[in-house]
């Protein structure tokens, strides 16, 4: 498959994107959308001959995939976040696939790292990576964003490494600006229409507790050492953050703290 075209969303990203970029670097074009990035990012993407990098003002994550897909000409696409590795035997799978035209994309299992250590498992979903540029819209979903394929999906055997090397701060900085959205979304969408997990999130007080138990034990983490306690450590902070979200939100606290000034 030559008719290709990788896109990734950046910004500062500098401990992720020289990785994501070697992994790739078999892809004949790469596309950065760059939200204007204070650290080196820019500077490390353009050192790559096949990469090309379009700053752009960050609206949402549906907003700059939809600009990439329309500064791309080629028909195939796949979209990465900047801490994924592909590893290579997925790389050889892509480049073997045959043209089979009922087929409008293909989704991807992930293995999560904490920095450079496989986990067992993880809660991350698989995803549809590889698609026909004009089969593809992206659609705002709570904090993140998912991508619509018009057509059939097929999986492949190979992974992606997910491994976000970022500073702890940086992430739990990330962690409660999602939280945020995520909570807004969530009190704002009927109950019914929730999953089990986010009705679960609604109650506001269950979700950190059985997150911690649910992964340690029932997923098998403890038996990964130090790097599977870190996971189950992030994920319940992640759980803790959006539950206090969910109760600021709730009841309006940070509302009527700045009204009481």
């Amino acid at each position: 498959m030559n008719d290709l075209t990788a896109l990734i969303l950046t910004y500062n990203e500098q401990e992720n994107i020289s990785r994501t970029l070697d992994s790739i670097s078999w892809v004949p074009r790469i596309l950065i959308i760059d939200s204007y990035s204070t650290d080196e990012t820019v500077k490390l993407a353009g050192s790559y001959p096949n990469v090309s990098v379009v700053q752009r003002a960050f609206d949402s994550f549906a907003g700059q995939c939809q600009f990439g897909l329309s500064q791309i000409e080629t028909n195939w696409v796949l979209s990465l976040d900047a801490d994924y590795v592909v590893a290579s035997a997925l790389a050889e799978e892509i480049r073997s696939l045959p043209e089979e035209a009922e087929v409008a994309g293909y989704s991807v299992v992930f293995r999560y790292c904490i920095f450079g250590r496989p986990l067992r498992t993880t809660l991350y979903p698989s995803r549809t990576v590889l698609y026909r540029r004009e089969l593809a819209t992206y659609h705002d979903e709570g904090h993140g964003h998912k991508v619509i394929i018009r057509g059939k999906i097929l999986p492949l055997k190979s992974f992606i490494n997910h491994d976000d090397r970022k500073p702890l701060s940086r992430w739990i900085q990330s962690q409660d600006r999602y939280a945020l959205i995520e909570a807004q979304h969530l009190l704002s969408t009927p109950v019914e229409l929730l999953s089990a997990q986010d009705r679960l999130r609604r109650r506001i007080f269950f979700a950190a507790p059985a997150m911690f138990l649910y992964l340690l034990f029932a997923r098998g983490l403890i038996l990964d050492g130090w790097p599977g306690w870190f996971y189950v450590y992030q994920r319940t902070i992640a759980e803790l953050l959006l539950s206090s979200r969910l109760l600021i939100e709730r009841e309006k606290l940070e509302d009527r703290r700045w009204k009481g000034k």
